[in-house]
Parts: C-alpha cells; structure tokens; sequence
C-alpha cells in the first residue's frame, strides 16, 4: 500500500512539475499597450506669450519618436528656414525644437505635429498635438474652416494645404508662385475638412494646393490648386468650399532630338493644337516634311525629306502666332525603319472600328485595295474610310453584327509612306460578340441646368470609359457596354466646347462643374439598367 502511494505521488509530481514549466515556456507578454503617451510639461510653457527662445523642449512620461513628420508637421505661419526637430531615427522622453529664423513681431506662431508623435513600443498617437505661442502680448484666436472637393474626383486627394495669404499694399494674384502664405493648415489623411486657426483680423486671399513638392508654392505643371474668387475677411462665420482642379499647362517647348536621318522629336508641355515647327536653316536641297505625334506622349514627330548634308538645323517653334523658343539640332546619321503596321486585331466591341497606323507618315492610301468580309458568307462589308495625318492612323468603320468573324485584306501598294515605301498583303482578323454579353445603362437627369451636357461613365480612377453629350431633357442611353463597376457623372459644359474645360487661378475662372451620382453602377451582361439622376 505504502509502495503503491509513492507511485502515484511520484507520477502526479512529475505531472505537476511538467504542467509548472510548460505554462512558465508560454510568453503572452500581457495586455497589448493601446495608451498613447501623455505629455508632461514643455519648455517654455504652450501658449506662451512674448517668446523670445530658439528652443522648445516637450517631455512625455514615456519614449516617444517621431513618425512621418515631413508629411505631418504643419507651422503656421512658415518659416522661412525648417526648425531642426528631434528625435530623428531614435526615441527619447522628450521633443526638441530648434527654431533658426528671426520670428516675426506680434504674430501667434502653431506647430501642429498631426499623428507624428508616437509611443516607442506600440507606436500609439499622441494625435494632434499642437504647441502655440506669441510673439506679442496674446494669442490670436480666429479662425476658418471649410471643406475639399476634387473637381474631377468623386473624392479629394490627401494631405491637402490650405492656406491664407494677408491682402496688403505689397499684395498681388502673382504671390502663390513666389511667396509662402500668411497661415497654412492640412486636412491630414482622413478628411476634407479644414480649419486654420489662431488667426488675426484682416483681409486674406484662400487658396488650397494639392502639392508634389512640399514648399507652398505653386508649381503649375505638377500641382492641383483651389482657390476662392472673393477676398476672405476674418473673423467669418462662413464655411467655405475650395475645388481642387488641375489647371491646362501653359505651353513650353522641349529641346527636340534627331532621331534618324530624316526625323526630329520635339517634345512640349500644354498644347500641341497651335504649336508650328519651322525649319530656319537653308539646306543643300529643298526638303519637304510633315509632322505626326507620338502616341501617348507628349511629342510630335517633324519628318522632312530629301536627307540634308547640314551639320546642324535652326528651328523655330511658335504657339498661338507667337515665336516661343529657337532649336538647333544636328541630324543623326541614322538610317530610316522600314514600314511597318499597327492594327486593331481581335474582339471589336459594337461602338468600334477597324484602325490601322504606321510607323513612318502616310501621305497615299487606296480603299478600292482594301477589303472587309464577312467570313460566315464571304461577303464583302462596305465601309467608310477616315484618316487622321497627325496620329497617322486610317479608320475603317463598318456595319457590325453579333457573333460574327470578319476578315481586313489589304493588297500591295494600298499605301505608300513619306519616303515611298509601299506595303505587302497585311491580313487581320477580327470577330463580335453576342449582345447578351454586354449591358446596357439609360439615364435620366432630373434638376440639370441648361445647355450641353456630358454624361460620363467612368472607373474607380476616374478615368472616362463611355461618354454621351446631349442637353437636360435628353435620355442617355448606353448600349452594349462591358460588364463591370462604373460611376456616373455629368460634366455641365459651360462654354458648350462640347468637352470638360479646366479652371485657371490668374484669369479667376473656375474649373466646369462635375456631378458624381453617389453610388457604383453594377452593369451585368444581358442585363438593363435604369437610373434616375437628380443633380443638385
């Protein structure tokens, strides 16, 4: 019996001792920290007034660091010279600031560090901090708010600077390209409300920019801008709504390239419709040329013939009548590609057409060595022939049916290029598919102002995928269209341009209004959709 105890004695100890050290091996490391640090005290006090220090020391009880503070930080009103802020890279117990500049007189100063200010270990926000003080007597203590809109984007972009710019006898319209505001706010990551604060009383011109480079300056080729047509005068209790808005580039032109023998590149930004190339240079022979573009970019393609023996050639490049800029190039001794053809092969959708381009500029074509079957029947499809010379493509419309195969036979010598090349056969195929496996979208719009409108249907990126104009009494019908998420809008088309037309700061023109229904499209195959649009 005795012999019988010590056994189970020993085996429920060795159990418990296993029990003991397999729960001590387990590491739960307790509750997760979800407190964000707390701050202690700064030095000298928030909301100082008569500052004259050149550095700031804010304690927290715990190791915070700094995360994403090029982003997040936001002074108001800029400093001409960056404060040197650290910790960088590290963590410590408290934050310092270097101020470098001479602080303007009387004026209320905000260092807004958003969601830069983190705990070590959990990166828990100490949200929103912002530490004011005054170089005058008070704090100033107006304020301005507002929201964000895209004009072209059913939602606004992030980090979005809003800012003030003081009205004084030193003032012009010119001062966003050059100067940095009075006060400057951001909406942050996750909203389009914004809010400056600490403001003084005055007149104030308020601009918002959507910036690439953060400097609060705006740079016409990269930046959105939004700004409001009338002078602001604080204190308001106005809430006011600003437009994002690409502006149209003004029109520079790019240092052109020889690319061949008989080839030049120029490159350009804003508007090629009323940009001209000129050749300057006389030439041993008298040259012929012509000019294409560059698909999807921003080039055009100036093609002269016979090649010239000149070290170097003069251009001259105009926009609008008006002489922009001279170029000298000096050719390549390169030879010319053969000609060579791009085509439209595959599926053609019902609103589609047969399109064909070349390489080199085609300055001949003959319809009558080109044709169009219906391969169920051999049949030849009449067509009707569009050549656009600046994209270089010939366009071949004809009638489409459902489930059909069609085959493009184009003989020798239909076409012969700037050089007097001439093709061989070019042989493409081409089929439809059933109307049922696509869909169909009528719109109807109630509240639309008068006038040319354009009703859109466009992806999550705002890209336009099926367009229609008409007016407001007008039914919208989108037939056989693919199967997929669509948002609808509609442009209200001012100047009836018959397109969207952008705003402008300096001419004080606003961008032309877009109205997003507030809900996705889900477009099925064999299916109708019909929706009323009311616009407000």
């Amino acid at each position: 019996m005795k012999k019988f105890s010590f056994k189970i004695a020993l085996t429920l100890f060795i159990i418990a001792i296993s029990f003991s050290c397999a729960k001590r091996g387990r590491i739960s490391g307790g509750a997760k920290d979800i407190t964000p640090p707390k701050l202690l005290k700064a030095v000298p006090e928030n909301y100082s007034t008569e500052f004259n220090d050149n550095e700031i020391k804010i304690y927290f009880d715990e190791y915070v660091k700094l995360d994403d503070l090029q982003k997040q930080l936001i002074i108001s009103p800029p400093l001409k010279y960056d404060p040197i802020i650290t910790p960088l890279g590290s963590s410590s117990k408290y934050i310092t600031i270097k101020i470098l500049d001479t602080l303007d007189e009387n004026t209320t100063y905000s260092i807004n560090f958003g969601q830069s200010i983190v705990d070590h270990n959990e990166g828990n926000p100490f949200s929103y901090f912002k530490y004011i003080f005054s170089t005058g007597k008070h704090i100033d203590s107006l304020t301005l708010s507002g929201t964000i809109n895209d004009a072209e984007r059913r939602t606004p972009d992030k980090f979005v600077s809003v800012m003030l710019y003081r009205i004084n006898e030193s003032f012009s319209d010119s001062i966003v390209y050059k100067e940095k505001p009075t006060y400057i706010t951001n909406t942050l990551d996750s909203t389009n409300v914004f809010q400056l604060e600490n403001l003084k009383t005055g007149k104030y011109l308020l601009v918002a920019l959507k910036e690439e480079n953060q400097n609060f300056i705006f740079n016409q080729s990269e930046d959105k801008i939004g700004f409001f047509n009338e002078v602001i005068t604080i204190p308001s209790d106005t809430t006011y709504n600003l437009k994002l808005f690409k502006e149209k580039t003004n029109f520079k032109a790019g240092r052109p390239k020889s690319k061949s023998k008989n080839s030049i590149v120029f490159g350009y930004q804003g508007d090629h419709e009323s940009m001209k190339i000129k050749l300057l240079s006389e030439t041993s022979t008298k040259t012929t040329s012509l000019i294409t573009k560059l698909k999807d970019k921003d080039s055009l393609k100036y093609w002269y013939t016979p090649e010239v023996t000149n070290d170097s050639l003069l251009f001259e490049v105009s926009h609008n009548g008006k002489i922009q800029d001279t170029f000298t190039v000096r050719p390549r001794n390169k030879e010319n590609d053969s000609l060579t053809f791009a085509a439209t092969r595959g599926t053609l959708k019902f609103d589609g057409a047969f399109e064909i381009s070349a390489n080199n500029p085609i300055v001949g074509y003959n319809v009558d060595n080109m044709k169009i079957f219906n391969t169920t029947d051999s049949v030849a499809v009449s067509f009707t022939p569009e050549f656009k010379s600046l994209s270089n493509t010939l366009k071949l419309s004809f009638e489409l049916k459902e489930e059909k195969n069609y085959k493009v036979e184009i003989l020798p010598y239909s076409f012969k290029d700037f050089f007097g090349n001439r093709n061989d056969t070019l042989r493409y195929t081409l089929s439809t598919r059933s109307y049922s496996d696509y869909g169909n979208v009528r719109v109807k719009l109630k509240n639309a102002p008068s006038g040319n409108l354009i009703v859109q249907l466009t992806d999550g990126d705002a890209k336009v995928l099926y367009e229609l104009q008409g007016n407001s009494s007008d039914v919208y019908d989108f037939k056989n269209i693919d199967p997929n998420t669509y948002y609808l809008r509609v442009v209200v088309d001012r100047n009836n341009n018959k397109r969207y037309d952008t705003g402008n700061y300096l001419k004080k023109i606003q961008p032309e209004r877009i109205s997003y229904f507030p809900k996705a499209l889900d477009v099925r195959p064999n299916w109708d959709l019909e929706q009323e649009f009311i616009l407000r």
